[in-house]
């Protein structure tokens, strides 16, 4: 799990670099503590001990998806460097895979020309879109789902820009009649398009929000955060393939490589099919960029200092795992959907349990089978406990009652919103743990019912 055998891979990598430097005049570094590194190692790793174990298929809770070991080597050896993207004096060699990567995700989504680069992460790479958002719509509303992450609301008073939510639909999904109605009130610049929710993985309807657009007249986000890369897999269901397939159409896109594109935490990409809004990040600095004419990364970025290793990480990873369709990574991200999928259908045919909507990606929402939506919520708490303690750790979820408003059966919708039980399907190993993740949900599930049969 730990991949020991690795660090002879990096070893020899280190020495290989090294090689590119060794006409250099040696020189003896100054390392404060050096003599203890060992020992404060050891120390590091007993805390971090304190952790779910989000590297294993029984971790099935939050976005948690472990690098792939190229990423982690190809990380630390680029630290042997500590490059910083902001400026191709700071990053040579990590600045232009940094422009290859970018091309390549771009290429994903079907753009060929477009502005775009690597940001801290998802939150960072929606600000500078809805910036250049707010820049092209002066003073315009911008609409998001209700189920769109809340960091668009948040955004948006730190750039002080009006937000408004959107209702979405019972398959938590933007409501296209609500969206209409709000549109025809005017005064609305950017609508977001959330492909892939990170509560339930829904895809909104992008090929309806599109053909507003050619009546309203906003810009289209595309925050594909979370989704971005089922635009690889074939085994999406038909609304979200379609909506993948418009994709290039929106005016910028967000997507997260450490979210699934393998990468550690730290590499958000963010990009615009117009390059022309580049000219809004326009800046002078008097020390900057003196080394070369060309076009320095920190240029079209609202970020300063970034760190040149995320670029060689995500690099590596798209050298060995080209995102091509039917490719290798491709591959593996549907087995995240179809583990997604066999979980769904025991959810459904249990007896502990109902689900609301089939999910859309690898994201999997169930309630505990219960006579009101109240006692529901309070067991679905009790389950994730139980869960854990048999070393099954899923995710709560708060979410709209409506989503079971086809599916509750006999239970009582007796509030707006249900605590219910999320599992996020993210590792391709998921799929042969299906069976044993749902044998630990049962047994959890059927120790709370018996404690709350023996309370009564």
């Amino acid at each position: 799990m730990f991949e020991r055998e690795n660090a002879e891979m990096l070893a020899r990598a280190a020495a290989k670099l090294e090689e590119g430097f060794a006409e250099l005049p040696e020189f003896a570094a100054n390392m404060s503590g050096a003599e203890r590194i060992g020992e404060v190692l050891s120390l590091t790793a007993e805390r971090l001990q304190n952790n779910y174990p989000y590297f294993h298929p029984l971790y099935a809770g939050q976005m948690l998806k472990p690098p792939h070991p190229v990423a982690r080597l190809a990380y630390a050896l680029a630290m042997h460097i500590n490059p910083n993207n902001h400026a191709l004096d700071g990053g040579r060699a990590t600045s232009a895979m940094e422009k290859e990567v970018v091309r390549e995700i771009a290429a994903m989504f079907g753009w060929q020309s477009c502005l775009g680069h690597l940001c801290g992460g998802g939150t960072m790479a929606n600000l500078e879109a809805l910036w250049v958002a707010g820049h092209l719509r002066r003073g315009k509303t911008i609409l998001a789902s209700e189920q769109a992450h809340y960091t668009h609301k948040r955004i948006s008073g730190v750039l002080q820009m009006h937000c408004e939510a959107v209702v979405c639909d019972a398959l938590g999904r933007m409501d296209l009649n609500a969206l209409q109605q709000r549109l025809e009130q005017g005064d609305v610049g950017t609508v977001v398009a959330t492909l892939g929710t990170t509560a339930t993985g829904s895809v909104d309807p992008l090929p309806e929000i599109l053909r507003l657009r050619e009546k309203y007249g906003f810009r289209v986000h595309a925050d594909a955060a979370y989704g971005g890369y089922f635009a690889l897999v074939n085994n999406v269901d038909a609304a979200a393939a379609q909506a993948f397939a418009r994709i290039a159409e929106v005016d910028s896109i967000v997507i997260d490589p450490h979210k699934h594109g393998l990468q550690p935490y730290g590499c958000g990409c963010v990009l615009f099919r117009d390059p022309a809004v580049g000219r809004l990040y326009k800046h002078d600095s008097p020390y900057t960029y003196f080394s070369s004419t060309e076009l320095h990364l920190g240029e079209i970025s609202l970020e300063c200092s970034r760190p040149g290793a995320a670029a060689a990480a995500l690099w590596a990873t798209q050298k060995l795992l080209p995102l091509v369709k039917d490719g290798e990574f491709a591959r593996a991200l549907s087995r995240s959907r179809d583990a997604a999928l066999a979980l769904y259908r025991r959810a459904q045919q249990s007896k502990h349990f109902v689900t609301a909507f089939a999910p859309q990606l690898d994201i999997v929402i169930f309630a505990q089978r219960a006579a009101s939506a109240t006692e529901s919520s309070a067991l679905a708490r009790r389950i994730f406990d139980a869960a854990a303690r048999h070393d099954l750790h899923l995710a709560i979820a708060e979410l709209p009652a409506k989503f079971w408003s086809e599916t509750h059966g006999a239970m009582r919708l007796d509030r707006e919103t249900i605590t219910c039980l999320r599992s996020v399907l993210m590792k391709p190993e998921h799929l042969d743990w299906v069976d044993r993740i749902w044998e630990r949900l049962e047994v959890a599930a059927a120790e709370v019912l018996h404690g709350a049969a023996q309370a009564r």
